[in-house]
């Protein structure tokens, strides 16, 4: 199929046009549908019905994109300088490094482009046709237009579909749509601008069929579906890099910038002296290699990958690395309602019986929870209507609930759901009341009639004489035109005051709540079956109930904290525009005071710049289509916003892919949401969010605490190495000992500060500026004020030690170990500890928690460098010299200045 046939059939207004039009249009029949030979060549045409999905890139070609970093470039071009110098050892443990970077990123990443492959395969099913007047069974690949389907409970829809005859046909199009409740389908013309959720008589591909039966005719197959359409958006969705990556790439090519730098003005000044171009390119490459952070990208990835663990124990798994850090820098979390900011169990709120009002207590499906009235517990003696009410909820019903691992679930229609937990909750049973009432007949759920009803037979006492009794619930609408009576609190019989009754429905209708009217009616006791005419008049209105989704009440303490963390909460949903508005302002959703809500409909309308403001103030974002989420997300991000999105269904995939950071629900997403994303949460709940955030931010903190660790000492030995060639001095620090102190002296020291737990008000303070620079110019202060520092403790130690005793090795290595020295005390002041000593002087009490991961770093730290120095063969692999106990002590007292300096950068500029 062509580009341009895809565009006539995805433009074409389906839902708008007649079933004959389509029919014609079509080359289809209702009755026979298509003949055989048609279908060959509509095949031919339009070919097969699935997904296209443009070639990813190869395993290859993805490892190797492993290495496209400015910071792994660094350390490549150090590893061939090394191996061009012939030191093959050297070289093999940088590019070591490297690749146990790519490798680790590699297996992290390598499901991240395969979410329109999930979605392909969401959507082939076997579909039942007809053809030349025959029914049959086909592969829904083999389907094209003008195809006639027939749809049965528990069926997915294998395409598009336009509706020709429904019967009691119910979908879920959650996926799709975000609608947590099936659609009663139609076949009814509906008008142009109808929005998706609101196309009644069509039913879109990878839905599903939850009741009643149906026959479509198909007018989208493959890419042109509703489904193809929104596997389009992801793959014109950009693949955005995260605002770690890309602080670290402006990093890195800085820091490059700065090295290539500085290494040509050594090697030209030194020229200028009269040294030999031998000696300059030795000494620049030694500059080199101490100016580069061979740790860092290791120290980076341990610190993101015990994040991950971290978050996997708050419910929160992580699919790509960087995505650890990039929510705790969110500025904007865009939510779905259902199942994540709410319990996604439908619950019985407020009840409408004999004139009075009623609250339920308890939340879900659970029996847990009370009927009051003004807040006190009933006299059930004087609640006829409520019983009644209730029974009729109870009775006229076809779902039931059951307990699994400690929870309950419907099975059924949530709706129904709600009605029996609520019968539950005063005490009645489904054994008892069957017993007592069994139904005889029933009357399904209409969409044309707005109705259900069901017959039993009960007895009265004392006499026990059988009688039949209709029990009926609905749209108000619908019940209440049909009663001229209702029932008063004491059970006796008035006219029914239908004002009355429209107020209290608006009244709860205002507060987000799905109403239900119920109604019975006694027949002659040798009425065995049902009929709509039994239901036309002379019911006795018995009550409303009102419903709703409850808000989860962690998730409204979640929103609070982010909220004081600076964090927008924006709501986007699948749900109606005054039922998520409710949910939004019971939860404290606020922007200025108050709760925005726009409908897809409305944002459609909207100019640019109306758009954009509106998605700025907007809080809730209600009935919006696919594009729209990804409209919304792109509009933030163009706004400076560092987005997180959440999302279930089908239809979150493309939004989730361009946010900064993807959540994907674990327990009720679709395979395709979370293939898109970069997080799954494995318990569906928005606490978990507020937690990942919580997590992310002591990640960044913690990276910002390995950096002004591992930066001075680079500063240091490069500040040392430039000043010693420029006054044609003895190197005081060689380029293989600066290997050591880079490689495994740096990461042992500093992976322990991954461990660090996270710091004080870590959510009362704002998000960090997306556009702030990863080294702010107080963290530049800080690594230049350590680096001076440890400068002068390398060469200060140096020349004293050579001037003393004339043993260039010894001089060498005493100053190594008391740079180590001075380290082991920054290392101290730069974690809890020195946070602790800072909060205490300043009257704020703070709690060491477990520090054991800084004791095992020093430890391990100590017996390295007594390996480092007393061994043999460290002493001929790295030119240093055994050490006695007084110059250990030496080493050690030399580095204790570094307490004071800590103490003082600390004061003007703590990292906790």
């Amino acid at each position: 199929m062509t580009a341009t046939q895809r565009e006539i059939i995805r433009s074409t207004q389906w839902h708008h046009l007649s079933v004959q039009e389509i029919t014609r249009h079509l080359d289809s029949n209702l009755e026979t549908g298509l003949i055989s030979a048609v279908a060959t060549k509509k095949r031919e045409h339009f070919g097969e019905n699935e997904l296209k999905s443009k070639p990813g890139k190869s395993p290859l070609l993805r490892f190797i994109l492993q290495f496209n970093q400015p910071l792994l470039y660094i350390l490549l071009i150090a590893g061939a300088i090394k191996a061009f110098l012939g030191q093959w050892v050297n070289a093999g443990v940088i590019w070591g490094v490297t690749l146990i970077n790519a490798i680790i990123s590699f297996v992290q990443e390598s499901k991240a482009e395969s979410a329109i492959a999930a979605l392909a395969s969401s959507v082939k099913t076997n579909a039942t046709i007809i053809r030349d007047g025959q029914k049959m069974q086909i592969p829904s690949t083999e389907l094209v237009p003008g195809d006639m389907v027939l749809l049965a409970s528990g069926d997915k829809v294998p395409a598009d579909l336009r509706l020709v005859q429904v019967r009691n046909l119910q979908v879920n199009e959650s996926a799709l749509t975000g609608e947590s409740i099936a659609i009663e389908k139609n076949t009814q013309l509906l008008s142009l601008d109808a929005p998706l959720a609101e196309r009644t008589n069509m039913a879109y591909a990878g839905s599903f069929v939850t009741f009643g039966i149906g026959k479509g005719i198909i007018v989208a197959i493959g890419d042109t579906t509703e489904a193809g359409r929104i596997s389009q958006l992801m793959e014109q969705g950009n693949s955005l890099k995260t605002p770690l990556t890309r602080k670290f790439d402006k990093f890195s090519r800085t820091l490059l910038y700065i090295i290539l730098g500085i290494a040509a003005l050594m090697f030209a000044v030194g020229l200028g002296y009269g040294y030999s171009w031998a000696e300059m390119f030795e000494a620049a490459i030694a500059f080199a290699v101490s100016a580069i952070p061979e740790g860092l990208p290791a120290v980076v990835t341990v610190t993101l990958a015990i994040g991950v663990s971290r978050m996997a124990r708050r419910h929160a798994i992580v699919r790509k690395l960087p995505a650890v850090e990039t929510l705790g820098s969110a500025t904007v979390i865009c939510s779905d309602k259902t199942g994540t900011l709410t319990e996604n169990q439908m619950t019985v709120q407020s009840i409408y019986a004999g004139s009075q009002n009623y609250t339920v207590t308890g939340v879900g499906y659970a029996p847990q929870g009370e009927i009051l009235l003004n807040e006190k517990a009933l006299n059930w003696d004087n609640c006829a209507a409520l019983k009644e009410c209730l029974k009729a909820g109870f009775l006229c019903n076809d779902s039931h609930l059951e307990k699994k691992d400690e929870q309950w679930e419907i099975v059924g229609d949530p709706t129904e759901g709600a009605l029996i937990a609520v019968a539950n909750k005063a005490g009645y049973t489904r054994s008892s009341l069957e017993q007592k009432m069994p139904r005889l007949d029933v009357i399904p759920f209409e969409s044309e009639f707005q109705y259900m009803a069901t017959l039993h037979e009960t007895s009265s006492l004392p006499n026990k004489q059988k009688h039949k009794i209709i029990y009926i619930k609905g749209s108000v609408e619908a019940i209440l035109k049909r009663c001229q009576l209702w029932l008063d609190a004491e059970g006796n019989l008035t006219p029914v005051d239908a004002q009355t009754v429209h107020q209290k429905v608006d009244a709860m209708a205002n507060l987000g709540l799905r109403v239900l009217a119920f109604a019975k009616k006694s027949m002659p006791v040798t009425q065995d079956s049902l009929d709509h005419t039994d239901i036309e008049n002379d019911l006795i209105f018995l009550g409303l109930q009102g419903m709703i989704d409850p808000p989860r009440a962690e998730a409204i303490k979640a929103v609070q904290a982010c909220q004081e963390a600076g964090i927008q909460v924006k709501m986007i949903t699948g749900d109606h525009a005054v039922t998520a508005q409710a949910i939004a302002q019971t939860m404290g959703f606020n922007k200025n005071g108050e709760v925005l809500a726009f409908t897809g409909s409305e944002l459609a309308q909207m100019g640019k710049s109306e758009l954009a403001m509106a998605i700025e103030d907007g809080m809730v974002f209600a009935r919006v289509a696919p594009e729209q989420k990804l409209r919304i997300v792109e509009a933030l991000q163009s706004k400076g916003e560092v987005v997180a999105m959440t999302g279930d269904g089908v239809n979150d995939a493309p939004a989730l892919k361009q946010a900064d950071i993807g959540i994907a629900m674990g327990g009720a997403g679709t395979e395709v949401a979370k293939e898109a994303s970069d997080m799954i949460l494995t318990d569906d709940n928005f606490a978990s969010i507020e937690a990942a955030v919580e997590e992310g931010r002591t990640v960044y903190q913690n990276l910002l605490k390995a950096i002004a660790f591992i930066l001075p000492v680079n500063g240091g030995e490069s500040m040392t190495i430039l000043i010693s060639v420029l006054f044609a001095r003895e190197l005081p620090i060689l380029s293989l000992q600066v290997l050591w102190l880079n490689m495994v002296n740096s990461i042992t020291m500093t992976i322990p500060l991954a461990f660090e737990p996270k710091y004080l008000g870590v959510m009362q303070k704002p998000p960090r500026n997306p556009r702030e620079p990863l080294l702010s110019q107080s963290l530049i202060k800080r690594i230049l004020a350590i680096s001076v520092f440890n400068w002068i403790l390398i060469f200060g130690v140096f020349e004293w030690i050579r001037q003393t005793t004339g043993n260039i090795d010894l001089a060498r290595t005493m100053a190594i170990q008391a740079l180590v020295g001075g380290r082991i005390f920054y290392l101290l002041s730069i974690s809890q500890f020195g946070s602790a000593v800072i909060n205490k002087l300043r009257g704020i009490k703070q709690t060491v928690s477990d520090a054991s991961a800084i004791g095992i770093g020093i430890a391990c730290t100590v017996i390295l460098q007594i390996i480092f120095s007393q061994w043999n063969l460290m002493n001929s692999l790295f030119y240093t010299a055994p050490l006695n106990l007084n110059q250990w002590l030496i080493c050690l007292f030399l580095g204790l200045p570094m307490v004071v300096v800590s103490f003082l950068v600390n004061s003007f500029d703590p990292i906790n």
